[in-house]
């Protein structure tokens, strides 16, 4: 329940200076500064309290078929230890990149690694730890007509994280394996799907909103 150790516990051991860097962002939405003091984030410490959650509901304007014009969905972003015994689900979501650009272009997609929330100064933060992809190409692929996301790594290959405000997250998003010419291996687990890959594409036919 507390910065540091939660960070340590999910393997983020950086997740402190990423929470720095996310409040630096809220302060100071259109700075170009990558570095900053500590004096930008008064108060926080790495024992500061937060509170962890498994799972986030969203709702937003889907009208279909199904729910008519005026027709509304819900659904749950679920970021899990432990789902139904078969290990860890991490769901992945659509996040708002652009408010400008229409479709894919304005968006980016993350993998949700936990839903935690924290009080700083009397304001609520509700958050998200997640992994970024980024999108491939300007145009969807040509023999599939979908988008291809792949993960953003850094320099070392390791998975960026990086921490967000939850009204940035639209809904949820689902991923399809971009898969090579060889067999998966006997006994993959599908847990490990989103970590096995070079690339993804994004399924438009997994509802009406999405497509």
């Amino acid at each position: 329940k507390q910065l540091q150790s939660l960070g340590d516990f999910v393997g983020c051991p950086q997740l402190f200076e990423l929470i720095r860097h996310f409040l630096f962002r809220q302060q100071y939405p259109n700075s170009t500064l990558t570095s900053f003091n500590r004096e930008y984030c008064p108060g926080l410490s790495p024992n500061h309290r937060v509170h962890v959650y498994h799972s986030a509901l969203a709702t937003y304007y889907s009208p279909s078929d199904l729910s008519g014009i005026g027709g509304m969905r819900c659904e749950h972003i679920r970021s899990t230890p432990n789902w139904r015994g078969e290990g860890e689900r991490r769901d992945c979501a659509f996040v708002i990149r652009d408010k400008a650009t229409r479709g894919m272009l304005g968006l980016n997609v993350v993998r949700i690694k936990m839903f935690f929330s924290f009080k700083l100064h009397g304001v609520e933060y509700p958050c998200a730890l997640v992994e970024k992809f980024s999108v491939v190409g300007t145009e969807r692929d040509d023999i599939t007509g979908l988008w291809a996301v792949k993960p953003v790594t850094s320099d070392n290959g390791e998975r960026e994280l990086s921490v967000i405000h939850l009204a940035s997250i639209v809904r949820g998003a689902h991923l399809l394996p971009v898969f090579g010419e060889e067999f998966l291996p006997t006994g993959f687990h599908f847990s490990r799907s989103l970590d096995a890959f070079l690339a993804y594409y994004v399924n438009q036919y997994a509802d009406h909103h999405a497509h």
